[in-house]
């Protein structure tokens, strides 16, 4: 059975009523939709081969029809444009920034929350994946007899610390040249592959210091590990607000799912090999989302992708300003990020 344009224009008239609706469509409500001209009897044929195909569902409780998940990939593959913004909502998504954002983790949060409060769904921000960055220098500075602040500052700006033991007989000096030695060996090297490099190019020069360079570098793995999975979830409840969600054993489901926050960092981290992602109902591999769709978007500071953003809604979700949403997010959080950094700096 063909999928005919006729076909199509209805399906996509349901799909349509049907988000702003969260009810069932029939006939009569398709039939009055502006540019139709055909008859009740005609639209219930043409739903019941749509229905047939898989793209419609019939509730057991209604007459009317609803999307299936194949429906929505087939909207979102070869219907959908994307929604132009609109100067308020520019406006709004601009509002959540109006203050200073000195910060890295600042600027996720307003993020997520921006993006929460313009689309109604739960949002999600990854924090930037430092592991493709590449290394600017490394910092030792004593704090006490026997402990050190290491510092580890990435080509893009980012930088991270954390308490080391050292060696009691190294002094300032000592620190000094070691910080100096290993930003000569390594600088330019990614950082994922700096405490390996820590290991196998500076233990053979400096073997006296076998254990504390392994101690630092077994740090460093730590700090980058830690920065990667940082999530920042907002509007989790947001989720409640819609029918789908009335049931509470349902709704109780989602809310562990996100606010465990593991769930949503691997779907990110998967995600942020690519430009867009928009992952439909059963196509979700955790069991709680099944019933939910998630869009994602990476964004990047110059050419070097560094996160995923992402929101979670109901399958009936506005999926043309959803994408919309997050390009523009994506594009403002990369510039957000850019300027931090150089303040900084």
């Amino acid at each position: 059975m063909d999928l005919d344009a006729r076909k199509l224009r209805i399906l996509e008239t349901i799909i349509d009523e049907y988000v702003l609706s969260a009810a069932p469509v029939g006939s009569r409500s398709v039939s009055r939709s502006a540019g139709f001209n055909l008859s009740s009897a005609t639209i219930r044929n043409e739903m019941a081969d749509l229905e047939e195909m898989g793209f419609l569902e019939q509730p057991h409780t209604s007459a009317g029809r609803i999307p299936s998940d194949k429906a929505y990939r087939l909207y979102v593959d070869r219907m959908m444009n994307r929604a132009q913004l609109s100067e308020g909502e520019i406006r709004e998504i601009r509002s959540h920034f109006t203050g200073k954002v000195d910060a890295v983790n600042s600027a996720l949060r307003q993020t997520a929350k921006a993006l929460s409060s313009i689309t109604h769904y739960t949002a999600m921000v990854l924090a930037p994946e430092i592991g493709n960055d590449r290394l600017k220098h490394i910092q030792l500075v004593p704090l006490m007899p026997g402990k050190a602040l290491l510092v580890v500052v990435t080509e893009t700006g980012f930088a991270k610390d954390a308490i080391v033991h050292v060696p009691e007989d190294m002094d300032a000096q000592a620190l000094g040249k070691l910080s100096t030695m290993i930003t000569e060996r390594l600088k330019g090297t990614r950082i994922d592959l700096v405490p390996e490099a820590i290991n196998t190019v500076l233990t053979g020069e400096l073997g006296d210091k076998r254990a504390f360079l392994n101690g630092l570098a077994e740090t460093v793995s730590r700090r980058i590990a830690a920065s990667g999975h940082q999530v920042e979830l907002s509007g989790a409840v947001n989720m409640l607000h819609y029918p789908e969600y009335s049931d509470p054993d349902k709704a109780r489901s989602f809310l562990a799912a996100v606010e465990g926050k593991e769930t949503l960092y691997g779907m990110l981290k998967k995600a942020s090999t690519v430009e867009f992602t928009i992952t439909i109902g059963s196509e979700n591999e955790h069991e709680p989302l099944r019933d939910c769709s998630v869009v994602t978007a990476t964004y990047s500071m110059g050419d070097m992708p560094m996160g995923s953003i992402g929101v979670i809604g109901p399958t009936r979700m506005n999926y043309a300003k959803v994408v919309s949403v997050l390009e523009y997010m994506r594009k403002s959080l990369g510039e957000i990020l850019t300027t931090c950094i150089e303040e900084d700096r």
